[in-house]
């Protein structure tokens, strides 16, 4: 199934889109794409409606990210050894953990804010991981069984709150917009190989990153049985899992994001997002 969530920020309402590609209302069926709600029972519920009996949804109506009331995005660094070489850094010996703020999520297609003084705004295309059970020290084996869906991530970073300043990364991961969602959260029985996905993205048209997820250093398994090991994994957590190469800390000058710019990503299997970079709104 590919589920999304539509509607106002703050208030979006839960959808299915059907085989046609016709977006479907599950309001009279769930309240919300929630923790509460990604679960084996409830997702094999949702696989067995109708879509036909739903209501339609208009299609110019604005998607939101398409889980709500995420408890953690947890995120890797340098995933890619592509990645990694075009930063200058060695491939780590063991994942790169650390997080951005929840309140960086949006939709997919919404504006993207680049914040006040920011200089170094980049983009990263990635796969995101969505847990649909609770994960504790679980098996590389059994890993995948606590996969709800996937969907397309945009980790925009600000490389210098990021990289110059002392501290942890999340101070240049985390500002409002800069983790759009989506467009789907499409289930985990329609991904049968997260090691087997196309990732790509543009920058005004112009091609920036391609890669695949095949050439991930750790694998989508390896890093939710590694992150079992220091963490409970929750319904609702969102693991973002890497960036192959073509950012724009990578670019030879360095090439990084302006307002008026615009970001399309996109992967076979998960949808496509578009972003425009405008000024961000202070209070």
């Amino acid at each position: 199934m590919k589920l999304f969530r539509y509607g106002p920020a703050g208030d979006e309402r839960p959808g299915l889109l059907d085989d046609r590609g016709v977006r479907r209302d599950l309001s009279s069926v769930i309240g919300d794409l929630t923790p509460h709600t990604l679960g084996p029972d409830t997702l094999a519920r949702l696989a067995r409606l109708d879509p036909a009996r739903l209501p339609k949804v208009d299609p110019a109506v604005r998607l939101g990210p398409p889980v709500g009331q995420i408890g953690n995005v947890i995120a890797i660094g340098l995933n890619y050894a592509d990645h990694a070489a075009e930063a200058g850094l060695p491939l780590p010996r063991q994942p790169i953990v650390f997080s951005k703020h929840t309140a960086a999520v949006c939709g997919p297609d919404d504006e993207v804010w680049l914040p006040p003084g920011a200089a170094k705004l980049d983009w990263e295309v990635e796969l995101a991981v969505v847990i649909g059970r609770a994960a504790w020290h679980v098996s590389e084996t059994d890993a995948l069984a606590h996969v709800a869906g996937y969907c397309l991530a945009n980790d925009v970073s600000e490389r210098a709150h990021q990289l110059e300043m002392d501290g942890q990364w999340i101070k240049g991961k985390s500002y409002p917009t800069h983790c759009p969602l989506g467009p789907w959260l499409v289930t985990a029985d329609e991904v049968p190989d997260p090691q087997a996905l196309n990732l790509w993205l543009d920058v005004n048209g112009q091609p920036c990153q391609r890669g695949c997820t095949r050439t991930m250093v750790f694998g989508v398994a390896v890093l939710i049985s590694y992150l079992s090991r220091f963490m409970r994994l929750l319904p609702g957590d969102v693991i973002l899992t890497g960036t192959p190469p073509g950012v724009g800390m990578g670019r030879v000058p360095p090439r990084f994001l302006q307002a008026g710019d615009v970001m399309e990503l996109g992967c076979d299997a998960l949808g496509r997002q578009r972003q425009r970079v405008v000024l961000a709104p202070l209070p």
